[in-house]
């Protein structure tokens, strides 16, 4: 009988990289299949009936899980929140749970509800636990320091997704990179020698995805595809065979490092084998940042001569940007956008620096006592840094809302398009690829970028921006199209993710003045605060704040909402502690043998439990648990305490009214 086993790919939040805003504008579900998971089942012995679920294209349910003997579940740091969702879920099934990929590998210590950690690659560690599986013996942990030769990998399982769910799909052809980056994480999980497929393997691995059906773009997954120079140029020549024969299929996109500015062979090579486009880390035009990052394959030659020289080529060029280096000047954010501007990479991924675990960085980092928690793993729009940087925070965040929000911003996006498109050479772009699928998607692209974009708040600058286009470059208007429907997404996460900040930052304000109000009581200025309690009780619990905050919450998106859980649970925590310092200041009083204490704590509160629930009856559904939180500590703990000191006057023989 055969074993079944589920695979689960927990969802990603959405970011800068989900391009939710766009997926369903063009009939996808997603950007990326999870190609780990569908290796590992390539991994499996023919006794093992294996079913995938990709929860970003559609959701987990509990008959999923009970039909299974045993749950894999991989995940990112960016997906923790899903990936605890899955296993509470299958512990309250009773189903066992086995964990893998980047995440479980850099935090199973505080990971809680795994039955078995199979870590680091596969190719190593999985059979073991199989064997011992098996046997009845199957430890907790796995994992193993050995590199596996990766020519002996199999063929990832196509059969298990639907390539129309995805933007693109996606192969690997390296694992690891021989840079020394001290804030990557690639190197820690990996290594620093790049060790490559056997080009005919590689080319098995493209034909089995073509006999899918699927044409289209293709992502080589590798962290940095040039890491092997000399084994590049060998499987180059193979793969330009292969499209040439079947008339260019696939688009292919990868990442490499900046050095490949300084290869124009290499270059033309991945041209001719149908590469269009490239993800660098150029991380940050400040050298010194980039010498202390460990990063100095980026200072090898300007940054801007290297994108152009890329650009011109014959491929676009995206890149990720990181604020936060410790040797980051005071005016970093406007180096950063004169260079994004100058540079024609519409799509600048900036973020900022996060300390991941097991890496260089964090080790640095904790030495020096500056790790306050783990991270997120989503550096673009999660503002509660996992470390605390040389830059004033207040300052930093500010000027990462300022940088995205301006290079994020239709003209500037715009323009960058036009000066990418202004910089590829003529006859080069836009080879193969075409069947009706793809070009039904080309035209699906342009009707739903037409009709979302030309009456936007943007309509005039998008109309102008594709006149530019028709002008300077004809033929590639399609291209310029789809450049415009992912600023679409840009523009729409970059306001969100302000917005969602400015929201916190109000909530933050109270909070400071609350704090201020804690801090008078602790100096004994008691006649002052109980003076000032009205003033609280309206910045808290007031009409005014909740409406404010509610009317922004509303115009949030439904995936920024939960933003603002953490910022009002913060709030709620300091309320408390106002309460409780309130109360212990007020027993000081009467075990003093103050007069009119008691009186004054009833009267203050009767106002502030009047005030309370006249707001609650008034509040919208979404803020009534904030509300009620309140309401009910507050009145729960002064009651007590009432009765407390009423029975504390009565054993002293004082009167438990003054009036």
């Amino acid at each position: 009988m055969k074993k079944r086993i589920l695979m689960v790919y927990p969802e990603i939040p959405v970011s800068y990289w989900s391009f939710k805003y766009i997926l369903k504008l063009v009939g996808r579900r997603a950007a990326f299949p999870p190609l780990g998971l569908m290796t590992v089942a390539a991994l499996l012995p023919d006794d093992y009936e294996v079913t995938l679920v990709d929860m970003n294209t559609r959701p987990l349910r509990d008959r999923d899980i009970l039909k299974a003997d045993m749950v894999f579940v991989s995940a990112m740091m960016i997906q923790k929140e899903s990936f605890e969702r899955v296993v509470a879920a299958c512990n309250l099934l009773g189903k066992p749970v086995v964990a893998g990929g980047p995440y479980p590998t850099g935090s199973h210590e505080s990971i809680a509800g795994v039955d078995h950690f199979v870590l680091g690659e596969a190719e190593t560690t999985l059979p073991q636990f199989l064997r011992d599986r098996d046997a009845g013996a199957a430890r907790r942990m796995y994992r193993s320091d050995r590199r596996p030769d990766i020519s002996m990998t199999p063929v990832p399982r196509f059969d298990l997704v639907r390539h129309r769910h995805y933007t693109m799909m996606s192969l690997q052809y390296s694992r690891g990179c021989p840079f020394n980056c001290e804030f990557c994480d690639i190197i820690e999980l990996f290594g620093r020698v790049s060790r490559t497929k056997e080009p005919e393997q590689f080319v098995r691995e493209m034909d089995a995805l073509y006999r899918t059906g699927y044409r289209g773009p293709l992502f080589i997954v590798d962290d940095n595809f040039i890491g092997n120079k000399k084994n590049v140029r060998r499987l180059l020549p193979a793969i330009s065979r292969w499209q040439k024969e079947r008339g260019y299929p696939f688009m292919i996109t990868t990442e490499a490092s900046v050095n490949l500015a300084e290869d124009g062979e290499l270059m033309e090579m991945m041209l001719d084998a149908g590469f269009n486009k490239v993800f660098l880390g150029i991380e940050t035009p400040v050298e010194e940042s980039l010498i202390l990052s460990n990063k100095k394959q980026n200072v090898a030659l300007p940054l801007l001569e290297s994108v152009e020289r890329i650009q011109r080529a014959g491929m676009e060029v995206s890149a990720g940007f990181i604020l936060g280096f410790d040797s980051d000047p005071e005016n970093v954010f406007d180096i950063q956008m004169d260079f994004i501007g100058r540079s024609g990479i519409p799509m600048a991924m900036a973020g900022l620096l996060i300390a991941l675990p097991n890496t260089q960085l964090y080790r640095r980092l904790e030495a020096e006592g500056r790790i306050v928690r783990e991270s997120s793993g989503n550096n673009t729009h999660n503002f509660t840094m996992n470390f605390i940087p040389v830059m004033d925070r207040d300052r930093l965040i500010r000027g990462y809302k300022r940088l995205i929000s301006h290079i994020y911003s239709p003209r500037e996006y715009f323009n960058r398009c036009l000066v990418l498109m202004e910089r590829m050479p003529k006859g080069r772009v836009g080879k193969g690829a075409f069947s009706f699928w793809t070009v039904l998607l080309v035209v699906r692209i342009f009707f739903a970028s037409l009709f979302r974009q030309m009456f936007s708040s943007y309509g005039g600058e998008y109309i102008k921006y594709l006149a530019a286009a028709v002008r300077m470059r004809p033929g590639m208007f399609p291209k310029a199209v789809k450049m415009a429907l992912f600023g679409h997404h840009f523009f729409r996460i970059t306001r969100e993710i302000v917005a969602a900040d400015d929201v916190s930052a109000s909530i933050e304000s109270v909070r400071e003045r609350l704090r201020r109000r804690i801090e008078m009581l602790r100096q004994g200025r008691l006649e002052d605060v109980i003076q000032d309690a009205p003033m609280i009780d309206r910045e808290v619990l007031g009409g005014a704040f909740i409406a404010g905050v509610r009317r922004k919450y509303r115009m949030l998106h439904d995936d920024f909402r939960p933003l603002l859980e953490e910022p009002l649970k913060r709030l709620m925590d300091d309320f408390r502690l106002y309460v409780e310092t309130l109360i212990q200041m007020m027993r000081k009083r009467m075990a003093a043998g103050g007069s009119g204490s008691l009186d004054e704590l009833r009267q203050l509160c009767d106002d502030m439990k009047h005030r309370a629930r006249k707001h609650y009856r008034h509040s919208s559904r979404e803020f009534r648990a904030y509300y009620k939180g309140l309401i009910e500590y507050f009145e729960r703990r002064i009651d007590g305490i009432i009765l407390d000191l009423e029975s504390r006057c009565v054993a002293d023989n004082r009167p438990v009214s003054d009036r």
